[in-house]
């Protein structure tokens, strides 16, 4: 049974400057700092939000730009599209295709769709246990726009944050893990230059 579980908030208040949610993702992840890349990645955000036909949250912008795809307490994983495959990261519609078949198979009192419908939820993030983490988009613009998490167990929920104070809460215990496991300040495995990750031990 697919059940909409609620909403939560921020912490605190809503952080609305990308360099303060990931100096507070730094804050409460020990570790993450000492694999800050020395240059940006370089991402063709102008080419990629143009071929996904809509701007992405500073925020994510910004981490995907100062740190390489990473794992989170061996759940997580949070990266965006390397440099030079913008154009297959945004016409990658794997994840929205499963999104799709969950929206409508869900029994939500408000239905919800995927992107590009007006509100539509849009992947940044999904589990190894399957679970996905979309955002919802919103007409206001990226940087209005909120997290809902879609548990592969049916329970779904809100985070009226953005996605990198929605993983600082997460992993400071801030919020409260429904219908996920517990998701511990580590990471687990890291992406390398040149390809090819590590476990972290």
């Amino acid at each position: 049974m697919d059940d909409l579980v609620g909403t939560q908030a921020p912490s605190g208040c809503r952080l609305t400057d990308p360099a303060e949610s990931v100096t507070e993702l730094e804050r409460v992840l020990p570790g993450l700092a000492a694999h800050r890349m020395p240059t940006p990645a370089g991402v063709d955000w102008p080419r990629l939000e143009s071929v996904l036909g809509t701007a992405l949250p500073a925020d994510y912008k910004l981490l995907c730009e100062l740190y390489p795809t990473f794992e989170l307490s061996d759940f997580m994983r949070v990266g965006g599209p390397a440099p030079g495959a913008e154009v297959a990261w945004a016409e990658d519609t794997e994840d929205l295709e499963v999104l799709a078949e969950w929206c409508e198979d869900a029994d939500l009192a408000v239905p919800m769709r995927p992107y590009p419908a007006p509100g539509g939820l849009l992947p940044w993030s999904s589990s190894n246990q399957g679970d996905f983490f979309p955002w919802t988009t919103s007409p206001a613009g990226p940087q209005e726009w909120t997290v809902t998490v879609a548990s592969r167990n049916g329970a779904w929920w809100h985070y009226t944050g953005g996605a990198v104070q929605f993983l600082a809460d997460l992993v400071s215990g801030a919020l409260a893990p429904w219908a996920l496991p517990t998701v511990r300040p580590e990471i687990t495995w890291i992406d390398r230059p040149g390809g090819g990750g590590s476990r972290m031990s």
